[in-house]
């Protein structure tokens, strides 16, 4: 066992040369590998670069911009010197903890992809493998961080918090309590910093370019997809469109020279759970559903091969991590434990009855949530899995052959549901 630990503990050295530099044409972009210089607990100094890729066996580097500006179609590569992730400077990692290493990075880079969108009120997103298990709006970065918690506490552990307002002494708090690998915001006030720290092994990192998010979206940038075989297939960066109301379309479908239409048009609430899921979508791994409610994920379907799949996922999982934290409330413990503890004779199976059957009323929090889905519904029966659960609206792509199925089954459910098209697919792969 020791020598499993200390595989994860290892921070490997890396063959990748200081500098990189890529062409396109008469084009050059210049990189500079990205080490910090940091102080041991035996106060000697130590020059570390990422920690490791992937996995401990994998080597990786980091590199930033640090000349050139590609000039390629729609792809504008930012001014050297405006970096976030590539940029984090060692004065800004306040806490190392565990060296960073690839995800560590890659989870705070989405996490930011995702919160560039989310910039007009505070907002948090709690990542795992890359993936948002739970993203809030609040009044306050200490809400929106409870809020994007409570939606799947389970998944949470050992995540990545992003937050796009300054980390207070409230925040910290609520943060301390949980187990976590890494905490980004654009600054920590004071007092927050010290109760933070109590963790030793946490990663607690200073971007202040997130107060700037928002200008990143207009900035494509060129995306490298390596092949098994040393090839590279490139593409532009995928950039979310549907970023306000007027953006969304009415659905409307024709069929054999008949036009549908849905007959409920969506609540100012539905819209802006429609706005707020697209851009939560624009981070999760297609194919995937997910379902909103009231500035707040409730339940998140991520990498599924079929669309109806994918649907029961997040709908399975709203169902398991609605109890466990009604279970949490009421007893202090996950619904898993409480499970466990009643085989044990140490609890009463009627302490479990009780919260199923809150969890069944409520139909996990999904009654009237909007459902989001990052394409088009081949067939009505993903969005059917939906509006069993009692959405009140949908967002989808549109464009089926098959979407006259969908608004009939938007028209048939009574109270009638809701449904808009973006015109725009969000894959991320």
């Amino acid at each position: 066992m020791s020598d499993i630990k200390k595989m994860y503990s290892t921070i490997l050295g890396d063959s990748f040369p200081m500098d990189m530099t890529i062409s396109f044409g008469d084009q050059k972009l210049v990189y500079r590998k990205k080490t910090w210089k940091i102080k041991s607990p035996d106060g000697t100094i130590d020059e570390r670069g990422v920690r490791y890729g992937e996995n401990p066996d994998q080597e990786a580097a980091l590199y930033e911009l640090i000349n050139g500006n590609l000039t390629l179609g729609d792809c504008r590569f930012i001014e050297p010197g405006n970096g976030l992730v590539s940029a984090i400077a060692v004065e800004d990692m306040l806490q190392v903890g565990k060296h960073p290493g690839k995800i560590n990075l890659t989870d705070i880079d989405n996490g930011l992809n995702i919160i560039k969108y989310l910039m007009n009120k505070p907002a948090a997103v709690i990542l795992k493998h890359n993936n948002p298990c739970g993203a809030a709006y609040g009044d306050t970065p200490a809400i929106a961080f409870n809020r994007a918690l409570r939606c799947d506490r389970i998944a949470a552990f050992g995540g990545a918090v992003v937050l796009n307002r300054a980390c207070d002494k409230d925040t910290a708090e609520l943060l301390a309590r949980n187990y976590l690998e890494v905490v980004c915001a654009p600054e920590f006030e004071n007092g927050s910093l010290d109760i933070l720290k109590k963790s030793k092994n946490l990663r607690i990192i200073r971007i202040g370019g997130i107060d700037r998010l928002s200008d990143f979206e207009k900035f494509r940038f060129v995306d490298f997809k390596s092949l098994i075989d040393g090839g590279i297939i490139v593409q532009q960066s995928a950039v979310n469109s549907i970023c306000s109301i007027a953006d969304l379309k009415p659905a409307i479908a024709t069929w054999q020279g008949k036009e549908y239409r849905c007959e409920r048009q969506p609540t100012a609430r539905e819209l802006d759970d429609m706005i707020f899921g697209w851009a939560v979508e624009h981070g999760v791994t297609s194919n995937s559903v997910l379902y909103v409610k009231d500035g707040c994920t409730v339940g998140i379907g991520t990498g599924e091969q079929d669309r109806v799949g994918v649907a029961e996922i997040a709908v399975h999982k709203a169902y398991i991590k609605y109890a466990d934290i009604l279970c949490f409330d009421a007893h202090g413990i996950g619904y898993a434990d409480l499970k466990l503890a009643i085989a044990q004779g140490k609890r009463k199976m009627a302490e479990k009855d009780s919260i199923d059957q809150k969890v069944q009323h409520d139909h996990a929090g999904l009654l009237r949530s909007v459902m989001i889905s990052d394409a088009f519904f081949p067939f009505r029966d993903g969005a059917d899995v939906g509006i069993a659960q009692g959405v009140s609206a949908i967002l989808q792509a549109g464009g089926s052959m098959r979407d006259f199925e969908t608004v009939e089954a938007c028209n048939e459910k009574q109270p009638q549901v809701a449904m808009m098209f973006t015109g725009q697919r969000s894959f991320k792969h």
